[in-house]
C-alpha cells in the first residue's frame, strides 16, 4: 500500500529529477502524453501545462495514489501497458525500479511507439547507499539489492533509438527538525521501506524502525540543523 502523505514528504526534492528529466524532452506538439507511475498526479499536471494541446494520461498501480490524483487518472499496471497509436511522449519517473523485467519492457515500448516518439525515464540509483544497506540487513523481508541498470545499460537496452543517458547525484540538505524522526528515515519510509511496512504489524514495524534509526543517524549525521543526503539518479531520454 502506498501512502500519498508519506510519499509526499520532501516534495520539492522528489520533484526535481522529474523536472530535470522532462526538460530534456524535445517534443513540440505531441498528440498524447502518458505518465506511467504517476503517483498522486501533481507532476503529471505539469505535463498538461507544457503541452496544452496534448491528451495527457496518468496511470498508476496504487488505488490510494489514483484516488488522491482524482478525475482524469486511471488505475493500471505499467507491465501491462501498450502505447496507443497517437502516444508521442512516454514519461516514467521513479517507478520502473518496482517492475521486474523492465529493461525488456522499455525495448518493447521503443518498438511499439510511433516513429519520432519520446521515452523519458528516471530511476533511483542509490540502492548501495548506507540507508539501503542497513535496511536490507535488518529487514525481515527481502529487499532487492539493485533492481536498476546504470545509464550505459539503459542506453544499450534502447539501442536503435537516439539515446541521451546520464546520471546525477543530488545532495539534498534535509532539515533535522527537533523532536522529529531522522529525515532520511522519514524519506525512505515513503519508498524503499514500503514493502517492509506492508509485511509487518504495528509492533514489529516499530521495532524495525527502532533498530534502523541509529544506523541511519550514524551514517547521515546532522550538522547545523541539516542532514546531507546524497541521492544518485539515472536518466534516459530516447527518441524512436
Amino acid at each position: 500500500m502506498w501512502d500519498p502523505a508519506v510519499y509526499g514528504r520532501f516534495g520539492a526534492e522528489r520533484s526535481r529529477p522529474f523536472l530535470d528529466l522532462v526538460a530534456r524532452i524535445g517534443a513540440e506538439h505531441p498528440r498524447a502524453v502518458t505518465d506511467l507511475g504517476c503517483g498522486p498526479g501533481d507532476l503529471t499536471r505539469t505535463l498538461a501545462g507544457r503541452w496544452p494541446g496534448a491528451r495527457v494520461t496518468g496511470i498508476d498501480s496504487s488505488p490510494e495514489m489514483i484516488e488522491k490524483a482524482g478525475p482524469g487518472f486511471r488505475l493500471g499496471d505499467i507491465a501491462d501497458w501498450h502505447p496507443e497509436p497517437d502516444v508521442d511522449v512516454v514519461v516514467t519517473n521513479a517507478a520502473l525500479q518496482w517492475v521486474p523485467g523492465h529493461p525488456e519492457m522499455l525495448a518493447r515500448w521503443a518498438r511499439e511507439l510511433p516513429s519520432g516518439a519520446w521515452i523519458a525515464m528516471q530511476v533511483p540509483g542509490n540502492f548501495d547507499s548506507p540507508a539501503h544497506r542497513a535496511a536490507r540487513e535488518l529487514s525481515p523481508v527481502e529487499l532487492r539489492a539493485d533492481p536498476v541498470l546504470d545509464a550505459a545499460g539503459y542506453a544499450e537496452v534502447l539501442a536503435g533509438t537516439t539515446v541521451d543517458a546520464w546520471e546525477t547525484t543530488y545532495l539534498h540538505l534535509l532539515p533535522a527538525d527537533p523532536g522529529a524522526d531522522h529525515p532520511v528515515l522519514r524519506w525512505i519510509e515513503g519508498t524503499a521501506l514500503r514493502p517492509v511496512r506492508a509485511a509487518l504489524d504495528d509492533e514489529r514495524w516499530a521495532a524495525f524502525r527502532a533498530a534502523l534509526a541509529p544506523r541511519i543517524a550514524e551514517a547521515y549525521p546532522e550538522r547545523h540543523g541539516l542532514v546531507a543526503f546524497p541521492f544518485r539518479r539515472i536518466f534516459v531520454v530516447a527518441t524512436t
